[in-house]
């Protein structure tokens, strides 16, 4: 897996300069148009994280890589990603238009109510995609122009429009198809189990085979968050449907899966990471998440 993308190396590798603001301004913004970003030859995106947002508008046949899912998709799509989960796209079509926004969290700070992981499509494991017919890609389309206007012009208040754009952005995107991951945590099973999830998720990408996986059990995350192992799953089961040990379980298989497709690891560098103390329990818990053995995973 590649090392962290940062907005230097972006910028670095499309255009082979820096913004003069970019160290100073860690609440950088920017948009494109695709077809400027992506000519003849260019070399596919590295599948790794970056350390910024990014929302792209994307035409043509394309496959997205995006955690351990890899999905096909022959249209237009918007796609948001977040910095918490590793991505690359590639095209399978000559029709490379569209366009795309980067941007530190930092630039909407105290601009929106909560922060960007709020939001469904940025949420770990929630859906970051969304199909566009003819009349949807022309509406959003005219959203990027705004920007790209906007950003061109010395209007004063420039970015307060542009995050208005944005934010507009976004919740055009939930009203495609709202996400059942909005929900208010009206008691406290719904919250333990949020900050659970977000305990969960904060342990990854596994990112360097130095790194291990560390809150492996529901013990260990009841210690975390101060409450007893057997009210932690309780709640998660009656919030969730699912055990405490299954959402464990489903996670690290999820990330395995992305070790063994995406990085040149070893099988015990692979194992080590993500807590195991030996190679054969590692290939224990894989089979009996898969059905396969990681070695048999890695070379379908």
């Amino acid at each position: 897996m590649q090392q962290l993308e940062t907005l230097d190396d972006f910028y670095k590798k499309k255009f082979n300069w820096l913004p003069d603001n970019l160290q100073q301004d860690i609440g950088h913004f920017n948009v494109f148009r695709l077809e400027d970003c992506v000519g003849p030859g260019a070399k596919s995106m590295p599948y790794s994280r970056r350390d910024f947002y990014k929302i792209n508008l994307i035409r043509g046949r394309n496959i997205y890589h995006y955690a351990d899912k890899s999905i096909e998709i022959d249209g237009t799509t918007l796609i948001f990603f977040n910095p918490q989960v590793p991505y690359t796209w590639e095209s399978l079509s000559d029709n490379k238009t569209g366009f795309f926004c980067i941007f530190k969290e930092a630039f909407f700070t105290q601009k929106i109510r909560g922060n960007m992981n709020d939001f469904p499509m940025f949420t770990a494991g929630g859906k970051p995609s969304y199909l566009l017919n003819q009349t949807q890609d022309e509406h959003v389309s005219q959203m990027f122009l705004k920007m790209i206007d906007e950003i061109g012009s010395d209007y004063q208040y420039k970015y307060e429009l542009i995050r208005n754009y944005v934010t507009e952005l976004i919740h055009y995107a939930l009203k495609l198809q709202p996400s059942e991951m909005l929900y208010q945590h009206t008691d406290a099973k719904t919250r333990i189990t949020a900050i659970f999830t977000e305990l969960l998720e904060r342990q990854f990408p596994i990112e360097s085979p130095a790194q291990r996986f560390k809150l492996r059990s529901a013990n260990d995350f009841a210690q975390q968050l101060s409450v007893h192992v057997n009210h932690l799953n309780r709640s998660i089961r009656e919030t969730t449907g699912k055990t405490t040990t299954t959402h464990i379980s489903e996670r690290l298989a999820s990330e395995a899966k992305a070790l063994l497709k995406h990085t040149d690891w070893n099988i015990s560098e692979i194992s080590y990471s993500l807590g195991f103390e030996e190679p054969a329990h590692f290939n224990n818990f894989f089979k009996k998440q898969t059905s396969i053995t990681p070695s048999a995973y890695r070379i379908i």
